[in-house]
């Protein structure tokens, strides 16, 4: 009976000896315990039945709970990685218009910015979008409503790619999929801004790919008590092969390409400022692989746009991950596809559970009536974090755990050999 009806079968990918947690009362649970609290039943819209008609259903449905943003430009503070980038701040709602920017989203006033510090104790989350989004995005602003409005509690920051959501381009360093920095600025920020608040991360398809490799670059020192991972194509070398290899797959490419050209094409006059990119030949291309060609390659020095891709890719990383992390996957999603999961990696690493979802397609999971399941068990396990479990008791035991590359004590090898998951292929050259 499975799949019958838009009835989803759901299972979890775990280390054999989960994550122990302690509860706020004393007693102990352990990861896979609480997200399979946080999992409810997947029931979706059985007329799109299969994940080429839930995803394609997102480009024509367009209504999702309003969301209303104040907006931050922060300068960026790494000496290699340039520029500014965009932050939209969840708030109450406001009647301020901005033509220049998405729906509901209006700048910050200076004078209110500057006082926006508190020593509140309410919890805050990082949110990281798809490809060519942003914080308008409606499987977004889907995920986080119940956490922001009606009392729910929460704070929440949407980290803008560059150049995404309307957002200006002022420097030559562009988005890129490990792209983990600007993350990384705001989230220190926000402990010295907020340092009562318990911190958390959730990423959505290549903005999962991002939290997972930032999460796993910080280890035991992450500032995030906890992180999900919706979407995520962990490798990406093998989600672009894939997407090449049916009629169907070169049809999103496609699509994904075209929105990365109308984004450059945003910038015209930025990126003929502060890049070496050729123009004519991005306009050119049809596939994102191409795009990726032109683009990402020249833009940091990959040979090709299958290194980058393996560069990129954040099923390594989650080796390193030393923080409680949840995983949302659909099996038929046509984006992020199957054959890209990493279960044995999240098999290795206690702090790592994976759910998966038989339906749901990419970032969908449409259920009938237009509410998207994927909410559900996002805000549960946040909330779930929150009310349950001893966030202290958990980041110490983390703290206490050694660097190893796979969260258990590793056997020993045959030589001695070490195997790094967060090492990077791309190497910064001093000036």
């Amino acid at each position: 009976m499975g799949d019958w009806f838009g009835r989803a079968k759901i299972g979890f990918t775990h280390a054999p000896s989960p994550l122990t947690l302690q509860n706020k009362d004393g007693t102990t649970t352990d990861l896979l315990k609480l997200c399979e609290t946080a999992v409810p039943p997947c029931q979706l819209n059985p007329f799109l039945f299969n994940g080429h008609a839930q995803t394609m259903y997102t480009a024509v449905n367009e209504h999702g709970p309003h969301i209303y943003y104040r907006r931050r430009i922060f300068d960026a503070d790494h000496k290699t990685y340039t520029g500014s980038f965009a932050a939209d701040f969840a708030v109450s709602p406001h009647q301020d218009v901005d033509e220049t920017l998405p729906p509901r989203t209006a700048y910050f006033a200076e004078e209110d910015f500057a006082k926006i510090s508190s020593d509140d104790t309410k919890p805050m989350l990082f949110i990281l979008h798809g490809l060519s989004g942003g914080s308008h995005e409606v499987y977004l602003r889907h995920a986080i409503e119940p956490l922001v409005t009606n009392g729910g509690g929460w704070e929440a920051c949407v980290v803008n790619a560059r150049g995404c959501a309307n957002s200006p381009v002022t420097s030559g360093v562009l988005f890129n999929a490990r792209a983990t920095w600007d993350l990384r600025q705001v989230v220190n920020w926000a402990r010295k801004t907020f340092p009562n608040r318990p911190l958390f991360g959730l990423g959505f398809s290549l903005g999962a790919n991002i939290l997972t490799n930032y999460v796993a670059e910080e280890g035991a020192s992450c500032q995030l008590k906890a992180a999900i991972s919706v979407g995520n194509p962990f490798d990406l070398e093998v989600c672009n092969k894939a997407l090449q290899m049916t009629m169907m797959g070169k049809v999103y490419h496609r699509v994904m390409g075209n929105n990365m050209k109308r984004l450059i094409n945003s910038h015209k006059e930025s990126v003929l400022k502060y890049t070496n990119l050729d123009l004519d030949r991005i306009q050119r291309v049809t596939y994102l692989y191409e795009f990726d060609r032109e683009v990402q390659t020249v833009t940091w020095g990959y040979p090709t746009e299958n290194a980058y891709y393996r560069d990129a890719s954040s099923a390594d990383a989650l080796l390193a991950i030393r923080i409680p992390f949840m995983a949302i996957a659909a099996l038929d999603d046509p984006v992020a596809v199957q054959e890209g999961i990493p279960f044995g990696e999240f098999k290795l690493n206690p702090y790592t559970v994976l759910c998966t979802t038989s339906l749901g397609g990419h970032l969908s999971w449409f259920e009938f009536g237009g509410g998207r399941w994927h909410a559900k068990p996002i805000c549960n396990f946040l909330n779930l974090m929150v009310s349950e479990i001893d966030l202290d008791a958990a980041a110490a035991a983390a703290a206490a755990v050694s660097d190893s590359s796979d969260g258990k004590e590793p056997e020993s090898p045959q030589f001695k050999t070490r195997f790094s998951p967060v090492r990077r292929k791309l190497e910064i050259l001093k000036e």
